[in-house]
């Protein structure tokens, strides 16, 4: 049996097919968490669009896990999806709660660090079997 003809004989599920269209949004709304932050700084109404895309990124990131976990049951895949977006969705949820305390000295690099653990989760989705 060829690697073609196992790739080919492997359907995606639609748990994956899921997955691999939450992925890549949820790398999205963290750049545009970002782009919030900055808004933040320099014009009035930055922090209702900050935390309006907070709370949207805590939904994303649920919707992630979700989608996680169905890759694994019943879809019958791997589980490595499911700690990445366990760790983005609990760094999500200590990034508001730093946000609201004010402490931006954990709160910006957290952010930067969840951004990068975004990337990584969607090379991991985006990668062939």
């Amino acid at each position: 049996m060829t690697a073609q003809h196992t790739l080919a004989a492997r359907p995606v599920t639609w748990p994956m097919w899921a997955l691999k269209v939450v992925a890549p949004l949820h790398v999205v709304a963290l750049l545009f968490q970002a782009v919030a932050a900055g808004l933040l700084l320099s014009t009035p109404g930055g922090r209702a669009l900050h935390m309006a895309t907070a709370v949207a990124l805590l939904v994303i990131g649920v919707v992630h896990l979700v989608a996680a976990i169905l890759v694994r049951r019943p879809g019958g895949g791997q589980a490595k999806f499911i700690l990445p977006a366990a760790i983005l969705l609990v760094a999500t949820v200590v990034q508001a709660i730093l946000g609201v305390a004010g402490l931006k000295v954990l709160h910006v690099p957290l952010g930067v660090l969840m951004f990068h653990g975004g990337v990584e989760q969607l090379n991991r989705v985006m990668a062939r079997p």
